[in-house]
């Protein structure tokens, strides 16, 4: 089945509009002739008719009623014809007098014979044309006596209207050529904006995410689709580049460990590397891919839109005490205190694991960070319907041009130190997206050489 473009769909509108337009305004005017000068006619002949037939009643078919009859012939447009004979009556047929031809049939005679008026419209036997007639009777000791017949015929009724007919068509031409022109119009502007907007989808489809559409458009609503498809394409654009940026640092992230792999399983292989320390080494940077696939792992399934949290009630102070346990091995070998102040009465709702995945990143970047003899500090406290946990190091801090970005994937303030300690670069950016899955906010404070304040705000349980 064949498909029509919106212009010609559009067009084929406007067609069928005009169309529509046309026949409605032709039938409008001819309902309205109809019922404001034929039925003035029909009014005008039944009360002529009428007057001759009060002149008959009072008179009878005296001279003077002859003469009423003969001045209405000669005074108006229409045709009066007398007739007595019962036996034409009677029999329904076509009667004959001086001026014209009149058709009674017998139905009509039988409305006669009960004294009401007959309408008639019917052709002319003679003249092949359309009359419009009124045939009153004539009344007399409840005997039918005769009629009067007044007639006109329509050709000369719908002649006055004739006469106006070129002036009509003519007015309905222009009608149609103005309507032909405002389509033109309005065809540009619904269907060239839509055809520039399907034009710009092709290129996206194609990779071209660079074009744009114009911004100013025929309406308010297409400027807005033009906005909108605008923004659709930069988004789609700036994803592209991050994946690629993603795709590139994935590739470089488990280049480094495989390189070293590869070179100390060669060495080893070769004699030049004991085979313990290299075995070690070896070890070493399986753990780092094996952290690294899981965060990426980790991270995906956060970005996700369906990933659901495994939400229970929580004693936040005593989640928070739990993992600090775990590092308490780790700060003690460093050398660093770890200080803990927690309201031991918030009750948050949320995922177990995934919030000590937080703290857990959170004390991991502070501890990688803080030098011997220095302190880490973990508040928790109540802030208003919310809980803050705030935990702050200090330990060399963010340059503050650097802080904006530090929870981007793979991003890292001290690149070399953090390959050598074995830190995946996407600490940060796991915590930001848990806390966003938390409805919770996640905020960092830095200063270079003093430290790092980390915050993160959750909704109590109400």
């Amino acid at each position: 089945m064949r498909q029509w473009s919106i212009r010609t769909k559009v067009w084929a509108g406007i067609v069928v509009v005009m169309l529509l337009l046309v026949v409605a305004v032709l039938a409008l005017l001819f309902f309205l002739y109809e019922r404001l000068y034929v039925d003035k006619q029909l009014e005008m002949m039944l009360l002529e008719g009428e007057a001759l037939v009060h002149i008959y009643e009072t008179e009878g078919a005296q001279e003077y009623f002859q003469d009423r009859v003969t001045w209405a012939n000669g005074s108006s447009e229409e045709t009066f014809t007398y007739s007595e004979d019962p036996m034409v009556l009677a029999s329904g047929a076509l009667f004959e007098e001086d001026t014209d031809y009149h058709l009674i049939t017998l139905a009509e005679r039988e409305q006669l014979l009960q004294g009401e008026t007959v309408v008639v419209r019917r052709a002319h036997p003679r003249f092949n044309q359309e009359l419009l007639g009124v045939v009153l009777p004539l009344i007399v000791d409840e005997r039918l006596e005769g009629v009067v017949f007044s007639s006109l015929p329509l050709a000369d009724v719908y002649e006055a209207f004739s006469e106006v007919q070129p002036l009509l068509y003519g007015m309905i031409m222009l009608v149609i050529v103005a309507i032909a022109f405002v389509g033109h119009r309005v065809s540009r502007r619904l269907v060239d904006p839509l055809l520039q907007v399907k034009e710009q989808a092709k290129k996206m489809a194609l990779g071209d995410l660079q074009a744009r559409l114009p911004t100013k458009q025929s309406t308010v609503e297409f400027s807005e689709l033009a906005h909108a498809i605008n923004r659709l394409a930069q988004a789609l654009g700036e994803t592209e580049q991050n994946r690629r940026a993603f795709l590139a640092d994935v590739a470089h992230e488990l280049r480094t460990p495989l390189s070293y792999m590869k070179g100390y399983a060669e060495a080893v292989t070769e004699g030049v590397v004991k085979t313990e320390k290299g075995m070690a080494i070896v070890t070493k940077e399986v753990a780092r891919m094996e952290r690294l696939v899981h965060d990426l792992l980790d991270l995906a399934q956060l970005e996700g839109d369906t990933y659901k949290l495994r939400e229970q009630m929580l004693v936040f102070a005593e989640l928070i005490r739990e993992v600090t346990a775990t590092f308490a091995l780790r700060a003690q070998q460093k050398e660093v205190a770890l200080v803990l102040d927690l309201d031991e009465t918030v009750i948050v709702e949320g995922d177990s694991d995934r919030l000590q995945q937080v703290i857990g990143n959170l004390l991991d970047n502070a501890l990688t960070y803080s030098s011997v003899n220095q302190t880490i500090t973990l508040k928790l406290y109540r802030e208003g319907s919310s809980c803050q946990l705030v935990l702050a190091d200090q330990g060399s801090g963010i340059p503050i041009v650097d802080l904006p970005a530090v929870t981007e994937r793979f991003y890292r303030v001290h690149k070399g130190r953090s390959r050598s300690d074995g830190g995946t670069g996407l600490g940060l950016s796991i915590v930001s997206q848990i806390v966003a899955k938390h409805q919770g906010k996640f905020q960092l404070q830095s200063e270079e050489g003093k430290g790092t304040t980390a915050i993160v705000t959750l909704p109590m349980l109400k």
